[in-house]
């Protein structure tokens, strides 16, 4: 249980709320693209306007570098939650400063104001004392939403909480509950499908499942780094070399831990191999564990001719079919699946193939998750290209739970403290 207070714990009534959002949307000409993050800030929202309390709303869009940047102005997201309240929200172009203090003391009970991107600012991200001590003044409360940068230390993330009562809201709640719901009592068998490229930035989560999953599967990038780190040549692939150190180590641990128990560590026996990223390359499935596929033509054709290795000049992309099938097969006999990672390249669709000649393997996932195989297991999706690409396929609805913090879940799914939930007040 979440051990933190949370909105329903303290008095709002007459008060002056601040409260952190994650409204780091895409924006594509101005206009915003995907507003998931903003959706799943709705329920505090209306809680805390159902109090009648003066709600100010603070958030960051993108990596402005300490400078004002029109491209990252929050001004597009006042304008899609005017929409979706059915009400006025006025937008501030600061977040501190003269201006700022004349619109929070004109505002009346139920006024909603979102002031400009922190971020715009140096001191938000320096920590900065006295720039902490200025948001602080605006409000009686503050209410901490933004699961997405909680795992960071910023003003508006753990320095805030020192200068005015500070609780979470329902969306912060309820990914710390799920996330650590699932890695410390799942329903079992646990499968983990994890992806990325540096194994460095997952180590603590590989190591973490396993200890606590049933069944872990490798893919993307990452998944080179082991074929390396076995002998198997990866042609032109990313992989890590720092990783693999980690690699051999990781890939001891768990074939100790399958010896003691049933447990499978699942890398990819093939893949799909192109000499460039391209949505028109030609591609070719390579079987490096001995066996000859058969070439799978992709726009433009290209010669029949196949091998068992990877040429010098060519990068793996995607898993290939056998080893997407494999793991389909192995979410039909799990009961609770921690997904992320995509297994490819998913950012090349093309008229020809809408999905994308290299995201067949992470498509392959996406369909055994929401049951299309028949068993439909608990599934939670976090990383930032694993939710991406689930957004982008308009499947969120078909998931359990969908975080909306990639490196947030990360740290939690490693079992770490978050400065921003730990800076909270505790339940007593």
């Amino acid at each position: 249980m979440f051990s933190k207070k949370t909105i329903r714990d303290i008095d709002l009534k007459g008060k002056t709320v601040l409260m952190r959002a994650d409204y780091n949307v895409p924006l594509q000409d101005g206009k915003i693209t995907d507003d998931y993050r903003i959706q799943q800030s709705l329920p505090t929202i209306q809680y805390l306007l159902d109090k009648k309390v003066k709600l100010i709303l603070c958030s960051h869009l993108g990596r402005p570098e300490g400078k004002p940047n029109p491209a990252m102005s929050l001004f597009p997201v006042a304008k899609r939650l005017q929409k979706l309240l059915n009400q006025d929200v006025e937008f501030v172009p600061d977040c501190v400063g003269e201006r700022v203090e004349k619109a929070v003391a004109s505002m009346k009970a139920g006024d909603v104001l979102l002031l400009e991107n922190v971020r715009f600012h140096p001191e938000e991200e320096a920590n900065d004392a006295k720039f902490a001590k200025q948001m602080a003044a605006l409000a009686d409360v503050f209410v901490q939403d933004a699961f997405g940068v909680v795992h960071h230390g910023a003003v508006s993330v753990s320095e805030l909480p020192k200068y005015m009562p500070a609780v979470a809201g329902f969306l912060l709640e309820k990914e710390v509950d799920t996330i650590t719901g699932v890695m410390e009592n799942p329903k079992r068998p646990l499968m983990a499908i994890v992806g990325g490229v540096k194994i460095a930035d997952k180590l603590d989560v590989l190591n973490r499942f396993i200890d606590i999953a049933d069944f872990v599967a490798v893919g993307g990038a990452m998944a080179n780094t082991f074929l390396v780190a076995q002998g198997i040549k990866v042609g032109a692939s990313i992989y890590d070399k720092e990783g693999i150190k980690f690699a051999k180590e990781i890939l001891a641990k768990a074939e100790a831990k399958s010896k003691k128990q049933p447990f499978v560590f699942a890398l990819p026996h093939d893949g799909v191999v192109a000499t460039k990223i391209d949505k028109a390359a030609p591609t070719r499935i390579v079987d490096w564990t001995g066996h000859v596929m058969s070439q799978i033509q992709h726009y433009p054709k290209t010669s029949p001719a196949s091998s068992s290795q990877v040429a010098d000049d060519e990068m793996i992309l995607d898993i290939g079919p056998f080893t997407s099938s494999f793991y389909a097969g192995a979410v039909q006999l799990a009961n609770t699946v921690v997904w992320n990672g995509a297994a490819g390249v998913t950012e090349t669709p093309s008229l020809h193939d809408p999905i994308g000649p290299t995201a067949h393997g992470t498509e392959t996932i996406l369909e055994a998750l929401i049951g299309e195989f028949g068993h439909k297991p608990y599934t939670l999706v976090g990383g930032g290209d694993t939710v991406g690409y689930v957004e982008s396929r308009g499947m969120v609805a078909s998931f359990d739970h969908v975080s909306t913090g990639g490196g947030a879940s990360m740290e939690l799914l490693s079992g770490h403290k978050l400065p921003g939930v730990e800076a909270l007040e505790d339940k007593k």
